[in-house]
C-alpha cells in the first residue's frame, strides 16, 4: 500500500520527530549495518501517520554479565501503524 496522495504532515515537515514523543507506541528493535534509513524510508513510503525513528540503548542481561547494546527505538501515533508495521515491513525478518 503505497501512498500516493499528498500528506500534509509531509508538507510542513512534522511528521518523522526529532524527540520521542511520551503518547507513542514503541518497539525496539537490534540494531544492523543501514537499518535505521531503511526503516524511515519503508514508513514514509507505506504510512501516513507520526513516528520516531532513533538509536537507543538497552541492556542485555541474558549471561553472568550485564552489556549495553545500541539500538533502533520505533514509535508511532497510531497503534494500528505499529501493529502494520511489525507485520509488514521486510527489514523486520530476520
Amino acid at each position: 500500500m503505497k501512498l500516493k496522495e499528498p500528506n500534509a504532515l509531509n508538507f510542513f515537515d512534522l511528521r518523522k520527530l526529532k524527540v520521542p514523543a511520551a503518547h507513542f507506541e514503541f518497539i525496539v528493535i537490534p540494531m544492523t549495518y543501514n537499518i535505521e534509513d531503511a526503516l524511515s524510508k519503508w514508513i514514509e513510503e507505506h504510512l501516513k501517520g507520526r513516528f520516531y525513528v532513533g538509536k537507543s540503548l538497552s541492556i542485555n542481561s541474558q549471561n553472568k554479565g550485564n552489556a549495553i547494546n545500541t539500538c533502533i527505538k520505533v514509535g508511532f501515533e497510531d497503534p494500528k501503524e505499529l501493529s502494520y508495521f511489525t507485520l509488514a515491513c521486510p527489514h523486520l525478518k530476520y
